[in-house]
């Protein structure tokens, strides 16, 4: 599937766009830090390569009927601030296939379930069909892609892990090692990133682990080798690169919402009626496209997943 050229916003006014901003940001900087600091040079995302296709890989019936938003704009554009350490998108793709080892890899679980321990990427996988979903994708900034992830439903993975009565909610961990993502120590999270999820949503079928996209492994820079994918949610809810899952009886506190609840809460459902306190969320731009569009409320999905919040004040509940 293929966008038109015309349709792509060229990389040249991109780049001015962001040199714009940075340079607007500069100037509230006072003189002796700014004499101190380095600059850095801007430099453009790195598109992943393309590797070997996954062998079988089933059409989801959840897929919407977009089209995608092209390989090179989803691996080269990301949030994945353990790279970043700021609101930069373009150094994930940069510095993430380096220093981020996904072989082997382990994901512990624990808490309440009878079937707590250590699996392997491969046990994890065990069993599973892979299916292409076709996904909106929200970031809370205001800027949106449509994805075709590669995965499994959550609720195949925590029926394998047998949860108790207890666990009302799952909680998640990424990969973290300060040493291989040194820029991370800029931001004022207690690091792991963290993220959880009522035990409800967890189980929904929208809820996706993923493990690739376009029908390949997941680069690096979009949270390899394996992670959550929660449509219905705002971005930082889908938590990259897996290594733990928790079943918890009390919700847990993610890594946004402890350094910023004001500005980002539990259930991070798309609404376009409450406002981040910094912009609207009105409205949202698709990746290569110029004009906004409206923003849909649970990003699209309300037919499927509004149940889940019914008799809920989704403005206090946000």
């Amino acid at each position: 599937m293929k966008i038109a050229r015309s349709e792509i916003t060229e990389q040249k006014l991109y780049l001015n766009r962001r040199e714009f901003f940075r340079a607007a940001t500069a100037t509230a900087v006072t003189a002796a830090t700014a004499m101190a600091s380095t600059p850095r040079i801007l430099a453009a995302g790195r598109p992943a390569a393309h590797g070997q296709k996954f062998a079988v890989v089933r059409t989801s019936r959840f897929s919407i009927e977009q089209t995608p938003t092209p390989w090179d704009a989803i691996t080269s554009y990301n949030n994945f601030y353990e790279f970043a350490g700021s609101d930069d998108k373009d150094l994930p793709s940069q510095l993430a296939p380096a220093n981020l080892i996904t072989r082997p890899w382990k994901i512990t679980v624990e808490g309440e379930c009878a079937r707590a321990g250590e699996y392997s990427l491969d046990q994890v996988l065990d069993g599973q069909t892979l299916e292409e979903r076709v996904y909106r994708h929200r970031c809370v900034e205001g800027w949106s892609m449509v994805i075709p992830w590669v995965g499994f439903p959550l609720a195949d993975f925590i029926r394998k892990c047998q949860p108790t009565a207890k666990a009302r909610y799952v909680a998640f961990d990424s990969h973290y090692d300060a040493r291989r993502m040194p820029r991370s120590l800029r931001l004022p999270f207690d690091w792991p990133y963290t993220e959880g999820l009522r035990m409800d949503e967890a189980a929904h079928p929208l809820a996706i682990l993923a493990v690739g996209l376009y029908r390949e492994p997941l680069p690096h820079q979009d949270g390899a080798p394996i992670r959550l994918v929660v449509p219905w949610k705002y971005g930082f809810k889908s938590i990259k690169s897996i290594v733990r899952i928790s079943f918890v009886e009390d919700q847990p506190v993610g890594t946004y919402q402890k350094v910023d609840p004001d500005s980002y809460g539990f259930y991070a459902n798309v609404n376009p009626t409450v406002d981040h306190p910094r912009w609207s969320q009105a409205t949202e731009r698709r990746i290569g496209e110029f004009f906004k569009r409206k923003t849909l409320k649970f990003n699209g999905y309300g037919s499927e997943v509004g149940p889940l919040y019914a008799g809920m004040d989704l403005k206090s509940n946000w």
